[in-house]
């Protein structure tokens, strides 16, 4: 089973349908591979990011028309147990480079670690997610090599590939994020309950079982 999440850092809703998926994932208890894929909501975001009120304001007219969803989302929060603290955060940051590091982990086998990292780093601890020393610190506390990751940051390796992964996503015709696809086949949008993943997963399952009989 191949389960590719295509997600961004910054958005809420990933960490919660993280949280589901694997709550699900516990629950079938069948051998998964999950694959973190780029997918950025503000690709043309500044380099050292934006200041977060004023990029709210842009994004949703409003401080009033954000705090409805911050509602909705520090429910869902508690019920997946993620104690979100947008209120620690100041800055929207560009997230190119936290997804090329998430490229990297991956080549690593630590990328669940690192995604999870990500997570909590900015929504619980309003981390500057798009600065190189912040990114170098959190796949440190991964389990990746300090100077083996700052020399990858420092370099053009990743960048082909993450803007390739990302298009790829986008010729799917994914807009927003999470968005899961497993086995190539059948395709989730959103943070879901728990139960419709188990119900994904076990029709994916059952498809590749076809498809063996089949041939």
């Amino acid at each position: 089973m191949q389960i590719d999440i295509y997600s961004d850092i910054v958005c809420p809703w990933c960490y919660v349908g993280k949280r589901r998926l694997e709550r699900a994932l516990t629950s079938v208890g069948s051998d998964v591979q999950v694959t973190w894929r780029p997918f950025q909501l503000n690709p043309a975001m500044p380099l050292d990011g934006m200041d977060r009120t004023t990029y709210l304001k842009a994004k949703f007219g409003s401080l009033e028309a954000f705090g409805q969803m911050e509602e909705q989302l520090l429910a869902a929060g508690t019920d997946e147990q993620i104690p979100f603290a947008f209120e620690k955060i100041q800055r929207t940051p560009n997230t190119f480079a936290a997804h090329r590091l998430v490229w990297y982990a991956a080549q690593q086998g630590k990328q669940d670690e690192v995604v999870e990292g990500l997570f909590r780093a900015y929504f619980l601890g309003g981390q500057d997610i798009g600065g190189v020393r912040t990114l170098t610190h959190l796949a440190a506390e991964a389990g990746l090599s300090r100077t083996e990751t700052e020399e990858f940051l420092a370099s053009n390796k990743g960048v082909v590939e993450v803007q390739g992964e990302e298009a790829a996503g986008r010729q799917l015709g994914i807009r927003g994020v999470p968005y899961f696809v497993l086995n190539g086949s059948i395709a989730i949008s959103g943070a879901q309950s728990p139960d419709i993943f188990v119900s994904a997963i076990r029709q994916a399952g059952e498809s590749v079982i076809k498809g063996k009989e089949g041939t």
